[in-house]
């Protein structure tokens, strides 16, 4: 692979847009093309520097592609690999979407486009950049995001030594720190981290009286801004990581049923001993 390689993003929204810019501003990419369905989005995205060129055509936008980002919605990226694998045989494909067992799973079992050449899965690895935010689309793209920001990086048992180093290096280049994750493993791990703090932020926003939310803080603004997130992508992620998230919403409903027992019996002691023990947790996370 070039020192300087060609570059597809496909999908320059929030995390396509920023890894756009960064690639650019750092001088890592010979040329950064912008894929996606809205011309109007993608011209957005050029005249913010994120890419160089756009085409709503996905085999004029990966051709000659050393690396294709995918960072579309969970539900389409394995049709795009399958896409992506026939216009560009020898591009080393990745993605950056929230979950990864399903996907993985999937994309292993393609066929090769034609024969002779290998199957979709033999240059994809997953990838998912632990950057995103409620606000999407490329104006809200920042060349920094990736800095110091956790990238999980999801290899399989069989897939190269050398694919994995050549997406470390990648993600790395772009100031971002990559944990290496099974598919599985992934998926679990974000289910309690990711997308049950979700699913309990939309529970807190809806069963909040409509009528009191002139009188809500910031407290119930931090704890909810993340369910302004789009329903259509998170109906997606949480379908696609359902028992997952399942496990983690029933670890959850025994914590909070350990709250209500304390709070209903009047007992302080308890009540104080739980509300400490999560202090004690978010404390060592930090800021």
């Amino acid at each position: 692979m070039p020192d300087r390689p060609r570059v597809a993003i496909i999908g320059v929204g929030l995390i396509g847009g920023s890894i756009g810019l960064a690639l650019r501003e750092r001088e890592l990419a010979d040329e950064v093309v912008g894929v996606g369905r809205r011309m109007a989005s993608l011209e957005k995205a050029r005249q913010l520097g994120a890419i160089d060129r756009a085409t709503t055509n996905l085999v004029e936008g990966v051709a000659g592609a050393d690396w294709v980002i995918i960072a579309t919605p969970v539900d389409s990226i394995v049709d795009t690999v399958t896409a992506v694998a026939s216009a560009a045989p020898r591009a080393t494909i990745t993605d950056a979407g929230s979950t990864k067992a399903q996907i993985c799973r999937e994309i292993r079992k393609l066929p090769p486009s034609e024969p002779g050449r290998p199957a979709p899965g033999a240059h994809f690895i997953g990838s998912h950049p632990l950057a995103g935010g409620h606000r999407t689309g490329p104006e809200f793209a920042r060349a920094d995001l990736l800095v110091d920001r956790t990238v999980l990086v999801t290899p399989e048992d069989d897939t190269p030594p050398g694919l994995v180093e050549r997406t470390k290096d990648f993600w790395e280049a772009l100031g971002a720190e990559v944990v290496l994750l099974s598919p599985e493993e992934h998926d679990r791990a974000l289910a309690a981290t990711s997308h049950l703090p979700h699913l309990i932020a939309a529970a807190l926003a809806s069963s909040t009286p409509e009528e009191w939310l002139q009188l809500t803080g910031t407290g119930w603004g931090d704890t909810t801004r993340i369910a302004a997130g789009s329903p259509q992508l998170w109906t997606q992620i949480f379908t696609q990581n359902r028992a997952a998230v399942v496990d983690a919403l029933r670890r959850f409903e025994h914590r909070l049923a350990e709250f209500d027992k304390a709070l209903s019996g009047g007992d302080v002691p308890a009540l104080t001993l739980e509300l400490q023990e999560a202090k004690r947790i978010r404390d060592a996370v930090g800021d």
